[in-house]
Formats: structure tokens, sequence, C-alpha cells
């Protein structure tokens, strides 16, 4: 297990290296030549339904965190989610920022948010660089290399990500009532911030939006491993021979699956938290204005 939580760690930095170089590469626009002439144009005027009635004044103005908390609901494709990804690339719906006060996602959204994620089509050439990790940890040893060998980890790879993201995210929850979004916060150093989406590990927060023990994150991760140990994953050094047939489906070998998946969860957890804040700082580029100068207007009486 120790082989495959440093594959997982691998494709991680991996990732984060492609994409630093992609920011890097991106280039802002550069400013205006000042030495172009300037063109004045007629101050415009504002309509008349933009203009605020007395009662409208009376109404605070809403601030960025109330549009951002309007917003959050309507940007994925269920109701609640985002359409947010982690690096531009992989699948992070259900992360929200300063989205407290949304309601609570239904059973069928849970399914249908996580089904989304899981079967994104960048998940199958993610699903595929973790299979080639593990081929060159030479991880199961027994399913040899090459073609076939490589079949035979992606297929591990891709059962396990999808038993663990339903498991974790939309059974568990489903049965317990426990809301699957992480609540991503901009509040405090990074020490605390780090040791907040540590915490959500084990904590989280209900359908009815009390604050509760994780256990769709623990027993969920859990119930994945023991379905991994215990049935399709490869059951000895030597398959075919009596004495060997179970020599990997031990408690031991279970709960090490299960202690691998919780601390990827974690990491994956303490990222999606500061991801934000990377895509925020990201160089976007501007595009030029390439709208018509305004028609010149004469003034001048005609003889």
């Amino acid at each position: 297990m120790l082989i495959k939580l440093a594959a997982r760690l691998t494709a991680w930095v991996t990732f984060a290296g492609l994409f630093s170089l992609l920011c890097t590469a991106q280039q802002t626009t550069p400013p205006p030549d000042s030495s172009a002439p300037a063109q004045t144009q007629a101050p415009s005027q504002t309509p008349p339904s933009a203009q605020q009635s007395p009662a409208d004044k009376d109404k605070p103005a809403a601030t960025d965190k109330d549009k951002k908390d309007q917003n959050a609901s309507i940007k994925g494709k269920v109701p609640g989610t985002s359409s947010d990804r982690l690096g531009g690339v992989l699948p992070n719906f259900l992360t929200l920022e300063n989205g407290s006060n949304l309601p609570p996602l239904t059973w069928k959204q849970k399914y249908h948010a996580v089904a989304l994620g899981t079967f994104d089509p960048v998940q199958y050439p993610w699903w595929g660089l973790l299979s080639a990790l593990d081929q060159a940890a030479d991880s199961d040893a027994q399913l040899g290399q090459g073609w076939k060998g490589y079949a035979k980890r992606y297929g591990l790879v891709a059962g396990d990500g999808i038993i663990e993201n339903f498991m974790t995210q939309a059974v568990f929850p489903s049965l317990l009532r426990q809301d699957p979004r992480f609540f991503q916060t901009n509040d405090g150093s990074f020490i605390h911030r780090t040791g907040y989406a540590i915490s959500r590990i084990v904590i989280t927060r209900s359908d009815s939006g009390h604050k509760q023990f994780n256990a769709s994150e623990i027993f969920g991760a859990g119930f994945a491993a023991a379905v991994s140990t215990y049935t399709y994953h490869p059951r000895g050094a030597h398959l075919g021979t009596p004495e060997y047939i179970a020599s990997d489906r031990t408690f031991r070998n279970f709960a090490s699956t299960w202690g691998t998946q919780i601390s990827l969860d974690t990491a994956t957890i303490v990222i999606k938290e500061f991801w934000p804040d990377i895509r925020r700082k990201m160089p976007h580029k501007k595009k030029a204005d390439t709208a018509s100068p305004p028609p010149v207007v004469n003034f001048q009486k005609e003889p």
C-alpha cells in the first residue's frame, strides 16, 4: 500500500508541475499604447430602468459575498454544486466558495453530482496516469507487465475510484443525511486554513446544517477498502497456488488500504481549500477592445 500511496502522490506532484508550467506560459495582454490619441466620448446617461426607486434605496446593497452565495447554486449542472475544476482540469463539482447558506442536496442530486464528476471525460486519462505509475512501481507484481498488465491495473484503479467516490459522496451521505460538499473558507492564516481543511475529513455538515462526525467519509472509505481488498484485487503473489490464495486478503491489508485512501482524501481536501486562491492569482488574458469608436457628432450650425 505504501507503493500505491507513493504513486498517487507522484501523480499529484506531476499534475502540479504541469499546472505550474501552464500558468507560467500564460501572458497578460500588454497595456494600450499611451501615444495613441484618446477619443472623447459623450457622457452616458443612466436609463430610467436603472434608476433606484425610493423603496429600493432603503434596501442594503448586496455584497460580493452575497453575490457569490447566490451564484454558487447555479454554476454547476446540479443545483447547489459548482462547475469548478482543479487546475482547470480535474472535476471539483462538490467544492463551493462562500456557499454556507445553500440548501441541502437531495439524494438524487448527490448521486447525479458524483456521477458527473466520476465519469467526466478527464477521469479516464487520469486513471491511465495512475495506472502507469502503478506499473512503473510494479505494484501488484503478479499482474505482470506489458499491455495486459497495464489493462488489469487500469481496471483496478478505475474500480477503486468509482466505488470510493460513490460510497463517500453519494451512498453514505444519502443514508446518513450528510452533506458531501466541501465548503472552502478564505478566513484566517495558512496554518488555520490547513487545519480547517484537514479537520473536514472527520467533521462534516448534516443536511440540516449542523456539524457532525464525518461518518460518510470514514465508513464510506472503509467499505470501499473492504470491497477492494476482499473481492476483485489480486489475492496473492502466486495466483492459483492454494497456499497463497488468500495471502493478501487480510485485515492488515484492508486497514492499510483504508488508511491510504483517507490520507489521499485528506491531501485532496487541502488542495481544494487553497485552489481558489491560486486560481484568482492566475494571469488571465484580457480580450482586446475591438469595439468601433463612437461616431463624431458635428455640433456646428449649417450656414
